[in-house]
């Protein structure tokens, strides 16, 4: 089984990510299921003390309501971290994981419902055994869940060098000075450059650089931008993305 999936961008640049294994994937979901518990408990002890200050007129009510809970929060709290806070639980969070779609590209929020849903398959039968196994058979490390939505769970990346995705709906860039009038760019450089901006922080250093001085650099000389001491080349690429997209009415 491999310890990297490697993919073809649509630059054209191979991406490899490094595939979660069965400890951190382990210790993500020990982390959330003590957040699970925890917040479970907590709600049956609120809705007890509620049950005892209103002299027992909510005890069928808190019955039910914790009967729903115990049986559907446990997938609906995965769903929802997963689908909102970008393929991480806070357990996920704490292992440095994440689920991403098999192509490399963020999940979905579908993805996690999907994925989480078959959850209920993968325990089969009581001890994700049937997930387990799956694990082990599939080249990508896929549960059930993982097969069924198409994702895989990896290591996140450590960049040493802190960039924020482009602003391109936030004002004037302040280096946009510096980028000429943009005549001769067309639209689909545009997109280009704009797909090099919004994937730059996701990417590993070495893919960075590649992309850096096969894609923006020599598009920037055609351009007429030029490189400037002391400022990252990223920073540059955005300006003339901003600037072009609000001139032509892109952004």
């Amino acid at each position: 089984m491999p310890l990297e999936v490697a993919i073809l961008s649509p630059e054209k640049t191979v991406l490899t990510y490094r595939l979660a294994g069965l400890g951190s994937r382990i210790l993500a979901h020990i982390v959330d299921l003590i957040l699970l518990v925890a917040i479970l408990w907590g709600t049956a002890i609120v809705l007890g003390l509620g049950g005892v200050l209103f002299g027992g007129e909510l005890t069928d009510v808190a019955i039910g309501i914790l009967m729903l809970m115990f049986s559907l929060f446990p997938f609906v709290y995965f769903m929802l971290f997963e689908g909102l806070w970008n393929g991480q639980t806070p357990g996920k969070k704490m292992a440095n994981i994440r689920v991403r779609l098999a192509d490399g590209t963020p999940i979905t929020f579908a993805a996690a419902t999907a994925r989480n849903f078959l959850r209920m398959a993968d325990i089969i039968p009581g001890t994700y055994f049937v997930g387990v196994i799956s694990m082990f058979v599939t080249p990508k490390f896929q549960r059930i869940g993982d097969l069924v939505a198409n994702t895989i769970v990896v290591h996140e990346g450590r960049v040493t060098t802190a960039f924020s995705i482009a602003p391109h709906r936030a004002g004037v860039h302040p280096l946009e000075h510096l980028v000429g009038e943009l005549r001769n760019m067309t639209d689909a450089q545009y997109y280009v450059l704009r797909r090099y901006c919004d994937r730059f922080p996701e990417l590993s250093n070495t893919t960075q650089q590649k992309l850096t001085e096969e894609v923006w650099i020599p598009l920037a000389k055609n351009l007429g931008v030029n490189m400037q001491d002391g400022i990252h080349p990223l920073y540059l690429a955005e300006a003339t993305v901003m600037k072009y997209g609000r001139v032509r009415g892109l952004l």
